[in-house]
């Protein structure tokens, strides 16, 4: 339909703006205003809104969300995400066993046989230690790519649109049907405070705007 021919050509406009072949373009049916990219490369990638955004935005605000989200994949975010997730789940590993075996042969004096008792009641700790830093390291990660494609989609689309389209999502923000393994991708993220905060995958919506308002 006439909609559907709009976002198409939408995406496929951006897309040759941003320098990165057309994505693949889908609509996914949930209630709450939300988009994701995804997709294993930055000229393989896939762009798709909820009809819960198409039924609830404006043209602008919609354009200015597709830019957000073409941003995300000519920055290549997805394929970075992953290997910053894969580095600190080795990193998290490695460490702790590293560690491990450095205290059960210094502390607990086993030196010359295989890992003891101490060495597991160590790794077990160290494991969820240095997994919640590597987790708050990869969510500061996530929010800065926010930032970033605001930023891309205020480029495509306009910066009034793309502010108009957060404004729209902080009047409008409900929680997120997305599953787990694309949630960090959304257009938006739940709102979280204390230690929470430093596990967000998105900038609160209203510091975003800010961050639009204040940019050149």
């Amino acid at each position: 339909n006439e909609l559907e021919q709009w976002l198409f050509t939408t995406v496929k406009r951006q897309a040759d703006k941003a320098g990165i072949k057309m994505p693949e373009v889908g609509i996914y049916d949930a209630p709450e205003i939300n988009a994701f990219a995804t997709g294993p490369s930055r000229n393989n990638s896939l762009v798709a809104v909820s009809t819960g955004l198409l039924r609830s935005m404006s043209r602008d605000e919609a354009e200015a969300v597709l830019g957000h989200e073409v941003s995300h994949a000519a920055n290549g975010d997805m394929v970075t995400m992953a290997l910053l997730q894969g580095v600190m789940n080795t990193f998290v590993i490695v460490l702790s066993r590293i560690v491990g075996r450095v205290v059960d042969s210094v502390v607990f004096g086993n030196r010359d046989s295989g890992p003891g008792f101490g060495y597991f009641i160590i790794v077990f700790i160290l494991d969820m230690v240095f997994g919640l830093f590597a987790s708050f390291i990869t969510a500061w990660f996530s929010r800065q790519r926010e930032f970033r494609a605001d930023a891309g989609g205020a480029a495509l689309a306009g910066k009034d649109k793309m502010i108009g389209a957060l404004q729209r999502l902080a009047q409008n923000h409900g929680q997120s049907t997305l599953p787990t393994q694309i949630a960090a991708f959304g257009i938006s993220g739940g709102i979280k405070s204390g230690i929470g905060a430093l596990m967000m995958t998105h900038p609160p919506l209203e510091v975003r705007i800010q961050a639009l308002r204040d940019a050149q």
